[in-house]
């Protein structure tokens, strides 16, 4: 998306950002339930000091924002095998260090101390989710759910659908539970992999996890996690290889550990401008910083938006809005070539808009389409 800086710090609707609304959404907790649960931040080397300096705007807030920061790898040059650093202390702007997923989350979580702390606190459960999940919130009826299943690890699944194709999935390996990734598939099982009839459900990547349990698995080192190799093209072109885990890949080394299937509406992520595009509509309000499907939508499904290259990062798409179109009765929309929209848009049913190369199409402000298929050249001038 072209992000610069930590993705939290992106708006997302009504002047808040994603950490905005995480921030209310637990301040709104604590206030409901009489509790003091800390919002906890996994920061990377290349975003701690954005976010430091970014949560001293919630200082005078009744919340206890806690940090630290996950391990930086060697990237490997994928010819000669070799460490791309040439020394430890080497500037991380350069390029050769990484990031190794957030299945380092827990090694992090012990060596930066908090582990210890918050065990300590009294406290006995985290919840992980990406911060660009707007659908995880904490639910107390889960909560409710681990302690009466005597699980230490449970991982939030929902019902797969065509977009969901490449989330990893939990299956059966010699009787214990096992997160499949599709990066772990070979390519010959790729089509049964991405089958909704096969697999129907994947990984939110809501987790719940006992933090008695996480000590107890690290002090045993137990935690093996698959590694998932990336190769990735470096700034100078050259080919590396990135060594990374993912935090779902934990649920095999926890006693009971099992996935609950959950509503669709606890996975809100925003992977994409497509998917900014939805939570910045009026297919959604705010309620405590969670956002809620809006009750004129008839039957709770989300449209399909595709948005081309033109909109693909976040400054490029904020210039072709000129306001939130309005998308209630919206199915499918999409939008290839040099496309910009007025204010007081309406889309609904399937809207497809084609600019072929070297065309514009300007869609005027106030302009309703359903159900309509606009190509070619137009240029309105909004007075």
């Amino acid at each position: 998306m072209g992000c610069v800086g930590p993705k939290s710090a992106i708006e997302v609707r009504d002047g808040l950002t994603f950490l905005d609304l995480t921030v209310r959404q637990i301040e709104y907790l604590n206030m409901s339930c009489k509790v003091n649960v800390p919002l906890i931040l996994m920061n990377s080397f290349n975003t701690d000091d954005e976010t430091k300096r970014i949560v001293q705007k919630y200082m005078g807030h009744q919340l206890s924002i806690l940090t630290f920061n996950q391990s930086r790898f060697p990237r490997i040059s994928k010819d000669s095998l070799l460490p791309c650093p040439n020394h430890p202390d080497e500037d991380a702007a350069l390029g050769n260090y990484y990031p190794p997923g957030h299945g380092d989350l827990f090694e992090s979580l012990e060596n930066s101390g908090l582990l210890d702390q918050l065990i300590a606190q009294g406290k006995e459960w985290i919840f992980v989710s990406n911060v660009d999940n707007l659908g995880a919130t904490v639910d107390t009826r889960i909560l409710k759910h681990l302690e009466e299943s005597g699980a230490t690890y449970v991982m939030e699944v929902t019902n797969k659908t065509k977009q969901d194709i490449k989330g990893g999935t939990l299956i059966d390996y010699d009787g214990h539970v096992r997160l499949l990734e599709v990066a772990q598939v070979p390519a010959e099982h790729l089509d049964d992999f991405k089958s909704i009839k096969m697999f129907k459900i994947f990984n939110t990547n809501n987790l719940w996890i006992n933090l008695k349990a996480i000590k107890k698995v690290l002090s045993e080192r137990e935690m093996n996690l698959d590694v998932i190799v990336n190769v990735k093209t470096a700034k100078s072109g050259e080919k590396v290889i990135q060594l990374e885990t993912a935090v779902g890949a934990a649920i095999r080394f926890f006693d009971n550990a099992h996935g609950i299937n959950v509503p669709r509406s606890r996975f809100l992520p925003v992977k994409s401008t497509s998917d900014l595009f939805l939570v910045t509509s009026d297919l959604y309000s705010l309620d405590h910083g969670q956002l809620v499907m809006n009750p004129d939508r008839l039957f709770g499904t989300i449209p399909i938006v595709k948005l081309g290259d033109h909109f693909k990062k976040v400054n490029d798409y904020q210039a072709r809005f000129k306001g939130r179109p309005r998308i209630i009765d919206l199915d499918h929309l999409t939008v290839s070539g040099s496309v910009r929209f007025g204010s007081d848009v309406t889309l609904g049913g399937t809207v497809i808009i084609v600019a072929s190369e070297g065309d514009h199409i300007d869609i005027p402000s106030g302009s309703r389409l359903e159900d309509k298929v606009v190509t070619g050249n137009l240029r309105v001038l909004d007075h």
